[in-house]
């Protein structure tokens, strides 16, 4: 059989597949796929920066925003511009479809209606041969004999929870490489900036503290590796260790205690094979099992990793947004969830050395900036706050191709998470050079690294390499570039480490400040935005607004950080914005009511200060006048957050809605039962008044219930 021909068989089995004669395939053509090597038409988008609408000054642009959110206008009518609020996705959004160019909200139109209201519901199974099968009235059941209730479970948990698990462990486990090899290498570029966090959390594993750094820095390393890799039947020793002793004792109790993190994946995604596990509630209790692994394996003995290896949190003020670009100077972005090859990158483009390097290329000087969650790290670590490369964070993960679009980004370094498969094409275009940093994250005609912690000095000279040579090309080329003006000022740096330091060494203040009622309660904010109408940053602006005026203090992490950014809400201004028992707090202690963790996967510090905020009250975690929100949730590592949150006991609120709505069996379990079972439950709310007003209530209910007025 000839090429030709086994090209016909596959195309004649999609038809024989399908429900009719033609193949959806057929009609794409070389323009709709992201391989640079093949787009040739990128050439043909003319960008012009001169035709767009420009955003007025910062102080202008905060009251326009506030206005704008009482309007409520943000539907499809006027969309996407009723629903971006940051002023230069606002102009760079302009640019880009002008030129006709592909981006993330245009995509966002050009899928509806199509997207599937079967896979919204989680109605719809693609794992057999059989399939894809889809629930109806008409058919109530999968070809295997599949119910609603068993469909939507094992989706919650294989589609969501259990990628999500992974993806934390993975990144956590990437760590602990990276400080054994801190340890073991010393040349490698690495340094452990916090020795007394690295002593502190070796000690309560089990280990020796008191010998050498370097020599603690591996055994550490290894212990927490192995834990991950340990079988699912073995208790894990971070939870062991790490986890508040009353959830054990529940977790325990439910059979929700977990093994290795790795091991525990594998155990679940077997469960998800055709015809093994059909109980629902099965598939959700493993899905809150997970989340406890996701919490100790994945987040929190993450943090602890990232910030001996690159320092820990000191409160302080940096800036943020695209007017931080500069055009003579080599602009370096760095984006993902994992700075740990940024950070040594950092380290080198700070030596008079490698400025110098800038220098004679032509440039004023060499800059990084952090961009998505790998920035709000980088600006809330104390080592980057005297390193002079480093001058700030871009933005949230909807503005990376407008980011390019401004034309003087040299070097776009990724690696790992919310790097969009289309940046080939706007690198094409506008002259950035790609570079990966992990093998994980490959996109097509994009160098990638190995991630070999004992060389990254060396990988970190080797990227700084690339971002002079392409500010050389583009000075070459004579490019025309339009940088949005736009900062903000933000304060930034806060974890339980640094709140206790500004309180004295303690959190009592805090917990006064709650215990009179100045302070309602703690709402945490976090994750991510997504491109949906009404929301695009406005839902997450609308219900922290609401939220702060009922003297609700706002932790943020993840995209909402940049949210909360670009709408000043992170500035200590901003208190004159508050309810009047949470505006004297920030007035006497001079924050924002909104304070900045930093990334997504910094919830583990959010989780770590509540659990101190616990034990100070000698209450269990379920005890907290606290709400965890994710007001505009996009992908798999949120909905395994969400499962941490419930195994700690917390109302959790989420938006948009959750692929679970086709089994009332699953809504009735994660929203009502599990609260029964000590766990926490989950809210699904789209309007923004009627979550705020959820979460004033639940904290009301959980301050009543401690007796507090």
């Amino acid at each position: 059989m000839s090429i030709k021909d086994i090209v016909k068989s596959y195309t004649r089995s999609a038809k024989r597949m399908s429900g009719d004669e033609k193949t959806f395939a057929a009609d794409l053509t070389s323009k709709d796929f992201n391989d640079p090597a093949v787009h040739e038409h990128t050439h043909e988008a003319k960008v012009d920066y001169t035709k767009i609408k420009k955003s007025p000054p910062m102080e202008e642009v905060h009251k326009w925003q506030r206005d704008h959110i009482k309007t409520d206008d943000q539907t499809k009518e006027g969309y996407p511009l009723n629903v971006i609020i940051d002023p230069t996705m606002r102009e760079m959004y302009q640019v880009v479809n002008n030129a006709g160019m592909t981006n993330v909200f245009d995509r966002f139109s050009e899928q509806q209606p199509t997207q599937c209201k079967f896979c919204i519901e989680g109605l719809s199974c693609q794992l057999c041969a059989n399939g894809p099968c889809r629930i109806s009235q008409k058919a109530p059941r999968g070809v295997c004999g599949v119910d609603a209730h068993t469909m939507v479970a094992r989706n919650f948990m294989y589609r969501h929870v259990t990628i999500g698990t992974s993806a934390n462990i993975f990144h956590c486990h990437q760590a602990a490489r990276t400080l054994k090899a801190a340890g073991d290498h010393p040349e490698s570029g690495l340094k452990i900036r916090d020795a007394e966090k690295l002593k502190k959390y070796a000690d309560m594993a089990g280990l020796n503290a008191n010998q050498s750094l370097e020599k603690l820095a591996v055994e550490f390393a290894e212990w927490v590796i192995r834990d991950i890799h340990a079988p699912f039947h073995i208790e894990s020793k971070t939870v062991e260790a790490f986890a508040p002793t009353k959830r054990k004792e529940l977790w325990r109790k439910l059979g929700l205690f977990p093994g290795g993190g790795y091991s525990e994946v594998a155990y679940a995604q077997t469960q998800c094979m055709t015809n093994f596990t059909s109980d629902p509630i099965e598939f959700l209790l493993r899905s809150v099992r997970l989340g406890i692994a996701n919490e100790y394996q994945g987040l929190f003995m993450l943090n602890i990793l990232q910030e001996i290896l690159m320092g820990t949190q000191e409160i302080t003020m940096k800036k943020q947004n695209m007017g931080l670009l500069k055009e003579n100077r080599i602009n370096v972005i760095t984006n993902g969830h994992m700075p740990l090859l940024a950070h040594v990158a950092i380290d080198l483009a700070s030596s008079d050395e490698w400025q110098q390097k800038a220098k004679d290329a032509g440039a004023e000087g060499i800059q990084i900036l952090g961009h998505v969650c790998e920035g709000q790290q980088l600006i809330n670590y104390e080592g980057t706050n005297d390193q002079k490369s480093y001058v700030g964070q871009e933005g949230e993960w909807l503005s990376q191709e407008y980011l390019l679009a401004t034309g003087v980004v040299d070097l776009f370094m990724f690696d790992y998470n919310c790097t969009m498969p289309t940046m080939p094409i706007f690198a094409k275009k506008f002259g950035t050079k790609l570079l990966s940093a992990h093998p994980v994250i490959k996109l097509q005609g994009t160098e990638t690294l190995d991630f070999i912690p004992e060389k990254m000095k060396e990988q970190a000279a080797k990227a700084l390499e690339m971002a002079i040579e392409g500010f050389k090309k583009r000075k070459a080329e004579n490019r025309e570039t339009y940088i949005p003006p736009h900062v903000s000022d933000c304060m930034v740096g806060f974890s339980t480490e640094s709140i206790k330091k500004a309180l004295g060494g303690s959190l009592q203040p805090l917990i006064d400040q709650i215990a009179n009622g100045n302070i309602r309660g703690i709402a945490t904010i976090v994750g991510c935005t997504t491109a949906r109408y009404g929301q695009g940053g406005s839902n997450i602006f609308k219900i922290t607004k609401g939220l702060i005026e009922n003297n609700i203090l706002v932790l943020s992490g993840g995209c909402t950080s940049s949210v909360m950014e670009y709408t000043g809400l992170t500035n200590p201004k901003a208190a004159d914005e508050c309810g009047e028992g949470l505006k004297a707090v920030c007035k006497q202690l001079g924050i924002p009511p909104v304070l900045s963790y930093g990334a997504c996967v910094d919830i583990g510090k959010m989780t770590h200060t509540a659990m101190e905020l616990a034990d100070a009250l000698n209450i269990d975690t379920n005890a907290l006048p606290l709400v965890i929100g994710a007001p505009e949730y996009l992908e798999q590592k949120a909905v395994a957050d969400a499962c941490t949150a419930v195994a700690l006991g917390w109302l959790v609120h989420v938006a948009p809605v959750p692929s679970i709505t086709g089994s009332d069996v699953v809504v009735k379990t994660l929203t009502e039962t599990t609260e029964t079972l000590g766990l926490g439950k989950v809210v699904v709310e789209m309007d923004a008044e009627n979550t705020v007003q959820i979460y004033v209530d639940h904290i009301e209910k959980k301050r009543k219930e401690l007796g507090l007025g």
